[in-house]
């Protein structure tokens, strides 16, 4: 009797953003395609992908160690490092001895392809930030079975920001094109999804064509609010959600969107950065905190209850301790309904790396508690302002102790008890907080 071979076993761990995110799902749905398991990076595989990030130093140190393990559980693995780090750092990455494979932020379609050829000799293919200037289009045969699915539309970056190297990793701006956004989000409607996420690396430059395009006379021709109506028009998702835009981007189009229809869920998170006009200038943010302040309130005003979450950084360079107290007072003040927070981490090659008055560690840190104090204050009293309400969630997965989870459209983290099955909308009763859960009981 003839034997069967066995299929391979990929897998993968994804460090940083949505975006990164995204990337790995359409990178494994190629493999799945191509006959391939999926299996879990702590486990045996024959194929690991780490997907890195570079956005803070513990990105490449998280990245490298990631690197390492995967060797360490099977030295006759096929490693591959891709996303960011390895964009913006390939000579470092290649001095990691348990490679085989390095791949940047392009060409990532062709990874099966690299991986099935790869005869034990380094494979290198890096291209340079300026010659991305093509959409990288991932066509999705295999989708993978989650309840909300990620649709990247956009990528590339041009604001550089002073202490930010993504405009060095990603390239310039480049996005989708409608038609193949609506085809890909047609195949995730057939596939049962009730959410999409609509990502990018900057989501709201979305049909903005790139400095050098519009030089040669380009002129933008959609904007995020017209992908954003086509879906709604074209499509039948309960939900669609943004990941993350500048706060300036949010158009009186695009608000308009969030008025007239609930399915745009009533979430935006807005990087925020510093609540200090001369930090955010030496940033090069494109606002002060009274043109932020406005636009929270023109938000507010318009989607009563929609959750503002943001991304703030403490310690950049020559922040002030009044500085910080300003920020302080500003995040209080705007109340968001949560808060990433992360300390400075130079990168090389960005303009704030080579800023004079570099603060230490232990300054960060202590900026850090202070802001996470906040923004915890700030959180539970959004979710308290929700007890005793009734409500929809998205149910994507179940608890050991038997409790669903899910997220509302406002993005409450909720725990359901009840009977629930995996990527459904059910109608909670949300009674009491647990920690950064809201629990409440399914309504029949």
């Amino acid at each position: 009797m003839e034997l069967k071979n066995e299929p391979k076993i990929v897998g993968f761990h994804t460090l940083g953003c949505k975006v990164n995110q995204s990337e790995t799902e359409a990178m494994t749905a190629l493999f799945l395609q191509r006959g391939y398991q999926l299996g879990e990076f702590e486990q045996y595989c024959d194929v690991y992908v780490i997907n890195t990030c570079t956005v803070t130093h513990a990105g490449d140190r998280k990245s490298r160690q990631m690197i390492r393990r995967a060797k360490h559980i099977n030295p006759q693995a096929i490693v591959v490092v891709t996303g960011c780090y390895a964009q913006t750092s390939p000579e470092n990455v290649a001095a990691i001895e348990d490679v085989d494979i390095i791949l940047g932020t392009n060409k990532r379609h062709l990874i099966v392809d690299l991986v099935e050829q790869f005869d034990g000799r380094r494979q290198q293919l890096v291209e340079e930030k300026d010659s991305l200037t093509d959409f990288e289009e991932i066509t999705m045969e295999r989708v993978i079975q989650k309840a909300r699915a990620y649709l990247k539309v956009q990528d590339g970056c041009e604001q550089f920001c002073t202490y930010c190297i993504i405009p060095y990793a990603r390239g310039p701006l480049r996005s989708r094109s409608m038609a193949n956004t609506l085809q890909e989000a047609k195949k995730l409607e057939q596939a049962g999804f009730q959410e999409i996420i609509l990502t990018g690396i900057h989501l709201g430059a979305y049909g903005k064509p790139s400095e050098q395009e519009a030089a040669q006379g380009a002129v933008q021709q959609h904007t995020l609010a017209d992908l954003c109506e086509m879906l709604l028009v074209e499509t039948s998702f309960a939900r669609i959600r943004l990941s993350s835009i500048e706060p300036t981007e949010v158009d009186d189009h695009l608000l308009r969107l969030f008025v007239e229809n609930r399915r745009m869920c009533r979430h935006l998170h807005l990087p925020l950065q510093a609540g200090d006009d001369s930090v955010l200038a030496r940033m090069h943010r494109p606002y002060d905190t009274e043109q932020y302040r406005q636009e929270m309130v023109r938000i507010r005003q318009a989607v009563p209850d929609i959750a503002l979450s943001t991304d703030l950084m403490v310690g950049f360079p020559g922040e002030t301790d009044e500085q910080f107290a300003n920020s302080l007072r500003f995040c209080d003040e705007i109340a968001f309904s949560s808060m990433h927070i992360f300390k400075y981490s130079p990168r090389e090659g960005t303009p704030a790396a080579g800023y004079a008055n570099q603060i230490s560690n232990e300054v960060k840190d202590a900026r850090s508690k202070q802001m996470q104090e906040v923004a915890e204050k700030n959180m539970l009293r959004y979710m308290e302002q929700h007890l005793g309400q009734q409500i929809e969630v998205l149910i994507e997965e179940q608890q050991e102790d038997g409790l669903w989870l899910g997220h509302t459209d406002n993005y409450l983290h909720v725990a359901v008890d009840g009977p629930c099955q995996k990527n459904t909308m059910v109608l909670v009763q949300l009674d009491k907080i647990d920690g950064k859960l809201v629990k409440g009981k399914f309504i029949d």
